[in-house]
């Protein structure tokens, strides 16, 4: 779909890499174009020309941007898509040199340009394949030790290591389906309804509004339920605070499971500032795959935790409120607080 100038003109404002290879822009006062997200000063308006692609301004006598490099988004989006290729192929760890090679580009290079679109750096991104594979591996019946090694572990050290804090269980506790885990929980008032607050000892593993204990309980099946108390009221008001007042809350761990492609979303809607939205194709588009606008709306409504991994502030492509778990008119007001605060 074509861009309007005034969308240009938004999205070069605002350097959004999701446009990058989209159109370029031209500098009338240095006859130089530039990617959107070119982190050069921005020029005045008036000296600004929009072009669909950079063969159009070099027509018109524009050159490109030895910054930004905007005649080589293909070539990078290409890099990328074959280094995927390659870590998605192997049940191992890649060396960065090694994949470099295969894509023809320098290490530094590719390390950038794969990080700049799919938000992991190719090493966490290799880490995170054999994450989700040692998952579904664990999943089954097989034994603990046998899933090591079919995802591509060296041995049991290494698998303990790269999986700390994102199983947010024993590799054995998991493999039988949460037993053993202990999690506790708390219903809290706020001014959008009542919040449930579930956490386990790594950190918050769900937040809802308006479920309770039954809903709790058929999330994680196999897991103790203890209801929280004192200890827990600190955690509590923390994520009411998150609610109420927006931006005020300090950090507060998490301890959530999923695919590596639901994580990869839920980093990038943890990215977004604030008061901002995003449409599902401009997240799909930042990481790397802007064909999976389908498959980021599953991993945005599969988000096990409300506001603090903010899937509310994803909207359709018109601005559009577009869909929310808890109902729009919840959706509606945290956006409003948002941007108020």
């Amino acid at each position: 779909m074509d861009l309007s100038l005034a969308q240009m003109a938004e999205a070069f404002a605002r350097r959004d890499r999701t446009f990058d290879g989209r159109f370029v822009v031209g500098v009338t006062s240095t006859r130089i174009y530039c990617r959107p997200s070119c982190p050069a000063r921005r020029p005045k308006p008036d000296n600004c020309r929009f072009f669909n692609t950079a063969a159009e301004a070099e027509g018109e006598g524009f050159r490109p941007c030895k910054r930004c490099r905007p005649c080589e988004v293909a070539r990078d989006a290409a890099a990328v898509e074959q280094a995927l290729l390659l870590l998605r192929a192997q049940a191992r760890p890649v060396p960065l040199a090694e994949l470099a090679e295969a894509c023809g580009y320098s290490p530094t290079h590719l390390q950038r340009v794969f990080t700049r679109a799919t938000g992991l750096s190719p090493a966490a991104f290799g880490r995170a394949l054999r994450q989700e594979a040692a998952r579904a591996s664990l999943s089954g019946e097989g034994k603990v030790t046998e899933a090591i090694y079919a995802a591509g572990f060296e041995g049991a050290s290494t698998f303990y290591a790269a999986m700390e804090g994102t199983l947010g269980m024993t590799p054995s506790a998991w493999a039988r389906g949460g037993a053993g885990v202990t999690i506790t929980w708390a219903v809290a008032a706020t001014s959008l309804g009542p919040i449930l607050v579930a956490a386990s000892a790594k950190g918050v593993c769900r937040i809802s509004f308006n479920e309770g204990e039954d809903e709790l309980r058929a999330r994680f099946p196999r897991a103790e339920l203890v209801k929280g108390g004192a200890d827990f009221a600190a955690l509590l008001q923390q994520v009411v605070a998150a609610i109420e007042e927006p931006g005020t809350a300090p950090d507060i761990p998490l301890d959530v499971a999923g695919t590596a492609f639901q994580q990869r979303v839920w980093e990038q809607l943890r990215a977004i500032p604030p008061g901002e939205t995003r449409s599902y194709g401009q997240i799909a588009a930042a990481l790397g795959q802007p064909g999976a606008s389908r498959a980021v709306g599953s991993a945005n409504g599969a988000n096990p935790v409300a506001v603090l991994v903010p899937c509310h502030r994803v909207v359709q492509a018109s601005g559009a409120l577009g869909g929310y778990a808890y109902g729009e008119a919840i959706k509606r007001e945290l956006l409003r607080r948002e941007r108020k605060g």
